[in-house]
């Protein structure tokens, strides 16, 4: 059931004096920005407004989830640190001595919301900042960067080693829940963590032979998860049967349970087939390769950087503008190439603030005749992207231009920008799985930095 906002204050803020009922300068900044209405749009449409149990209050989430990603806190760590500090009580809008929203609660709520939920807020930010006249959009700069997935770094054993675990685990837990009970099964953790100790004794020897071992080891390894695979199978086939002759009396958790171990079953054959690629002398598609059983929409990237040449996870662009506003943000699956992104950027820009930006730079990997074409045909007056290869002299004259280069000296502070969100607002590692979730992740650190970026931006133009 819909709540928009928490009963009225407690008694107990009647009685404490004004010093300690204030809110920090920039939180109070925040507040006024989110009591716009707004920001509750996009949230109420996922509620009844009278069907089901009361809802956390959306402005409580809303000022939570800032809180988040405006300090890095985990779900956990900010529920707590809600509760302990009246300030951020009151920022949130919980009475003092009301209760905080539990850590699980929050997780689902944002998981629900979706990713469109997060772009609709980000969009009411900036339509918020037009109406107050503080966002510029006459020059806008984009670049990429790598977002990494919560993964460890990815090896073949140490796929295959999770992979037979992981299978064993989900195994015993149908078991345990009533399925596929008689089914017998062999636990194969113990040889695939000797093997593992193995190869990892081989490697420190850094020798011809030592190749040659741990090359042995990994495919006793690969040996070891077919087998898993294959006892797996049998669970899951015995375990389908006994939920189909339960018919509507089936557990849902066995029913979860079995749909986990068929998905990993699939994840671990892929793993496999990775593997024995390898072993083979050959190199497995970096576009389909799975690196994490959990995530397996994360991709190994390479972006040419010499203390990680390849990283993993996902690809992001972002659009700033002079102010450091953030207009548009896009996480997308794999290593695309940048090229194609900059023209959709653009149109986005210019449908959410109402105005075509009149300069777009970026660096060399959007350097294409036809990025140009396609920002010209958009209305962008001035593009200011140095061209791949060895230009002709014509545009050597154009690149050497000041107002060319003035354009390209500026855009390297989106180098900035991306550091600023990576090392302050969580676009270092995302901690939600999918692409989905990387989505929804990097979006709310958007939010958050948006929200601080425009309130000052606000507070100097009513002060000036």
């Amino acid at each position: 059931m819909l709540r928009t906002t928490n009963p009225q204050p407690s008694l107990w803020e009647a009685i404490l004096p004004d010093a300690c009922l204030g809110l920090p300068a920039e939180l109070a900044r925040v507040d006024r920005l989110l009591d716009a209405p707004a920001f509750l749009a996009p949230l109420t449409s996922h509620f009844d407004p009278r069907i089901g149990r009361p809802c956390v209050p959306l402005d409580t989430y809303l000022r939570m989830m800032f809180l988040k990603f405006r300090y890095r806190l985990g779900y956990e760590l900010v529920c707590r640190e809600v509760a302990d500090s009246i300030s951020w009580q009151r920022f949130c809008r919980i009475p003092l001595g009301g209760q905080v929203p539990h850590p699980t609660t929050l997780v689902k709520l944002t998981r629900r919301l979706g990713e469109q939920t997060v772009t609709a807020l980000n969009q009411a930010l900036l339509h918020t900042a037009a109406e107050h006249k503080v966002l510029r959009t006459h020059k806008v700069r984009v670049d990429t960067t790598v977002v990494a997935a919560n993964v460890a770094y990815p090896t073949d054993a140490g796929l295959l080693a999770r992979a037979i675990g992981k299978l064993q685990t989900t195994i015993q837990r149908i078991q345990a829940t009533g399925g596929a009970a008689r089914t017998r099964v062999r636990d194969r953790r113990r040889a695939t963590h000797r093997r593992a100790h193995q190869l990892a004794r081989s490697l420190r020897a850094r020798t011809d032979q030592a190749k040659q071992q741990v090359a042995e080891r990994t495919a006793e390894l690969a040996t070891l998860a077919e087998q898993a695979s294959a006892d797996a199978a049998r669970v899951a086939r015995n375990a389908s049967r006994a939920l189909a002759r339960a018919g509507g009396q089936a557990s849902g958790k066995l029913a979860r349970l079995v749909d986990e171990l068929q998905t990993t079953i699939g994840r671990t054959g892929q793993v496999i087939a990775q593997t024995r690629t390898r072993l083979a002398g050959g190199t497995p598609d970096g576009a389909t390769r799975l690196v994490s059983l959990h995530d397996p929409d994360a991709r190994p990237i390479v972006k040419g950087r010499l203390g990680k040449p390849v990283e993993f996870g996902y690809k992001a662009q972002v659009a700033d503008n002079p102010d450091g506003v953030v207009l548009d943000d896009q996480v997308e699956l794999g290593n695309p190439p940048d090229a194609p992104l900059l023209a959709p950027a653009v149109r986005r820009i210019a449908a959410r603030t109402g105005r075509t930006p009149k300069a777009v730079t970026a660096d060399r990997s959007y350097g294409e005749a036809a990025v140009d074409q396609d920002l010209h045909a958009l209305g962008v007056e001035r593009v200011a992207i140095p061209r791949k290869g060895q230009p002709g002299a014509a545009r050597q004259a154009t690149e050497h231009a000041r107002g060319f280069r003035r354009l390209v000296k500026w855009r390297t502070g989106c180098e900035g920008r991306i550091s600023h969100l990576k090392h302050r607002y969580g676009w270092d590692r995302t901690l939600m799985d999918g692409i989905d979730g990387a989505r929804i992740w990097c979006g709310q650190g958007v939010l958050a930095h948006n929200l601080v970026k425009i309130g000052g931006l606000i507070q100097a133009k009513q002060a000036g």
